[in-house]
């Protein structure tokens, strides 16, 4: 059974500054590179970046030999970058993750993929530990049972033919999250215990966080 890696890569990194965050280096190494080294490492049989247009050039010659990855233009929002990697590629299982995830790890990817196969869509995820409140006007409306809240993390991982059906029938929507898509279908989505360590570089300070954990 083939499994295909998806990497959304076609963000401007707009919070992050002036340059764009994939490219920042870690102890030498560009944030996107610990990202797809993880997917080598794993089972997975193809990875498929879906990139900016702007750093396409840039990613060709990082991943220059590298023949497990392939790089194609992403959409106008994270939604449209999935579904140009779903056509781009068909398979059986496919895992989607963020480019700025670099602390994602070979065996997380792995236990995605055995269990996606039992189970047709799961979520990695880490559960809530702050307390949470909803607020209105400036005041507290109350506070939210944090027993049963859970962060969402990526890699997310599906059935081929269950999520490439979740994009096709809300093509054109403002989807965030994979799971979201196919939890609109009705369907059930399972959950793997993720790691906290399992963060998003979204601002400057998120990089020297991951620089500690990627020591």
């Amino acid at each position: 059974m083939s499994v295909n890696a998806i990497i959304t890569a076609g963000g401007t990194s707009s919070r992050f500054g002036k340059s764009n965050k994939l490219l920042e280096k870690i102890n030498g190494k560009e944030v996107i590179k610990y990202t797809v080294e993880a997917f080598l490492a794993s089972n997975v049989d193809k990875i498929i970046i879906c990139a900016n247009i702007s750093i396409i050039n840039e990613l060709k010659n990082i991943f220059n030999g590298c023949k497990k990855v392939e790089i194609t233009e992403g959409g106008s929002t994270r939604q449209e970058s999935v579904y140009n990697g779903l056509n781009y590629s068909k398979c059986d299982y496919v895992l989607i993750h963020d480019g700025a995830r670099p602390v994602i790890t070979p065996e997380l990817i792995n236990i995605c993929i055995e269990t996606v196969k039992k189970e047709k869509a799961l979520s990695v995820m880490t559960k809530t530990t702050d307390t949470i409140k909803e607020v209105e006007n400036g005041k507290i409306i109350r506070t939210i049972d944090r027993s049963k809240l859970y962060n969402t993390q990526t890699p997310q991982a599906f059935e081929y033919d269950l999520i490439l059906k979740a994009h096709e029938k809300l093509k054109g929507q403002s989807y965030t999250d994979d799971a979201g898509m196919v939890e609109t279908l009705g369907e059930s989505v399972s959950i793997i215990e993720g790691s906290y360590k399992n963060i998003k570089v979204t601002t400057q300070n998120d990089i020297a966080l991951a620089e500690i954990y990627l020591k």
